[in-house]
């Protein structure tokens, strides 16, 4: 029993420490991602349910919906879930967000590229050449 409290509290501390290494700078990468996006072409109430204190997926859930939930170093989509393990700098305000995502039928690791709009909004990229990138509002 001990064992696992030690080892368990060893990798709790090496995760905050590793969150705590990048500074300052990464904990404003991260507020930028937190609350509920929907591209706008959708309206808020068609994907997330009302109330409560914070964002949920809407029932029964469309997974194809173009929407996530930023909740702390978590990303969820309708589709998985994701634990953000690092925001790297990119060019310009772009940010890569290096992830750990699992759903119901396999883990990976992914990388997105992302950015603060000018509106307020979020721009998701496809890659590092693409230039538009896809646009996403704060539902709440």
């Amino acid at each position: 029993m001990s064992v696992r409290v030690t080892i368990g509290f060893v990798a709790f501390s090496l995760a905050l420490w590793s969150l705590a290494s990048d500074g300052h700078a990464a904990r404003l990468s991260l507020s930028a991602f937190q609350g509920a996006w929907l591209e706008p072409s959708l309206a808020c109430e068609a994907v997330y349910s009302p109330g409560g204190r914070s964002a949920s997926f809407k029932k029964p859930l469309n997974i194809f919906a173009p929407a996530f939930v930023g909740s702390g170093n978590r990303l969820m989509t309708p589709q998985a879930s994701c634990r953000i393990l690092s925001v790297q700098p990119e060019s310009g305000n772009r940010q890569t967000l290096n992830m750990h995502c699992a759903n119901s039928i396999a883990a990976n690791e992914v990388k997105v590229i992302m950015s603060p709009s000018p509106d307020g909004g979020l721009a998701r990229y496809f890659n590092e050449q693409d230039r538009t990138g896809t646009i996403y509002r704060r539902c709440r």
